[in-house]
């Protein structure tokens, strides 16, 4: 993988997708991990405009965890913000400040120069089309069940909360995406049932043929994980605040067709066409009231997704 390569994605996000333009001001945020990626994009942005700047600070001990105060304020002041983390800033509220003052942006959590190439060689119109394809399908939905042959078998029932897309364009002020994009999600006021990650979730990154994952969730909140190491992440993020840590936070269906295969990375694969994922924690960011230091997404493979006893017709790649 060339510097040529990593720069002709940096482009295709900061002209294509952030669309910025020479009269605005960008920010891009990063950390010593995600430098070459940060470095990449604050050239293109350069390109582009001359109020461009970068930011650097030290991961955050979990996805989900604020940044500083400096960084927060960065991110609001600037027309276009990037945020190629470690540890995911999409679930902040310095995040959905940035958006409500006006700024346009998108997350980059946990990305890699492999996944920044993969996902960012990607035909966005189509993503754009398949999430309104899918939205047009469970949009009004009273019930959304989601079932495996890993053994899920869990209802979600989003009530008034709006179903979103990430399409990837983030174009107009306000306007929020992960790089890479695609999927159709919401944040349901309450679920039931058992749903069993077999794909991808951290801590562990991609799941070896036959490991699984189990979560009972009863009245919107998970109440068993079968895995130690995920339910010490909760656990964790219980002690700052109680039982809003279990929270089910998101029903997500991935519309990127260029992704393939899973790779271990839970920004790209949860975008994987045909999949779905789950997420226990903070929902504040995406239509939910639960503000929680966490939001940890499972991937599950084969779903079959009913949206009132209907079956959804999901993308495959």
């Amino acid at each position: 993988m060339t510097d040529e390569a990593i720069a002709a994605a940096a482009r295709t996000a900061i002209e294509q997708c952030l669309d910025l333009g020479a009269e605005e001001s960008a920010v891009v945020v990063t950390d010593e991990k995600r430098r070459a990626i940060g470095e990449a994009l604050y050239e293109a942005a350069s390109a582009v405009t001359d109020d461009a700047s970068i930011v650097r600070y030290p991961p955050g001990e979990q996805h989900g965890a604020e940044p500083p105060e400096p960084v927060a304020a960065a991110m609001a002041a600037a027309d276009v913000f990037l945020a190629p983390t470690t540890k995911s800033l999409s679930h902040t509220r310095a995040r959905g400040d940035a958006c409500a003052a006006g700024a346009r942006g998108a997350t980059l959590p946990g990305i890699t120069e492999e996944v920044f190439l993969t996902g960012l060689d990607a035909d966005y119109a189509a993503i754009a089309a398949h999430c309104d394809d899918v939205l047009d399908q469970v949009a009004d939905a009273e019930a959304v069940r989601v079932t495996t042959p890993a053994g899920t078998d869990v209802t979600f029932e989003p009530g008034d909360r709006e179903w979103l897309a990430d399409t990837g364009m983030v174009h107009d002020p306000g306007d929020f995406s992960n790089l890479p994009a695609g999927e159709v999600f919401v944040s349901p006021e309450t679920a039931n049932g058992t749903y069993v990650v077999d794909g991808t979730m951290m801590p562990h990154g991609l799941l070896a043929e036959g490991e699984e994952l189990t979560f009972a969730v009863e009245d919107g909140y998970v109440t068993d994980i079968s895995d130690d190491d995920v339910r010490e992440q909760v656990e964790a993020g219980a002690e700052a605040v109680g039982r809003d840590a279990y929270n089910l936070a998101e029903l997500g269906i991935g519309t990127n067709v260029g992704v393939t295969d899973l790779v271990g990375s839970v920004l790209l694969d949860e975008k994987a066409a045909g999949t779905v994922h789950i997420a226990i924690g903070d929902d504040a960011g995406i239509g939910g009231d639960t503000d929680a230091p966490l939001h940890l997404d499972g991937i599950l493979r084969e779903p079959t997704v009913y949206a009132d006893g209907e079956p959804v017709e999901l993308p495959s790649p």
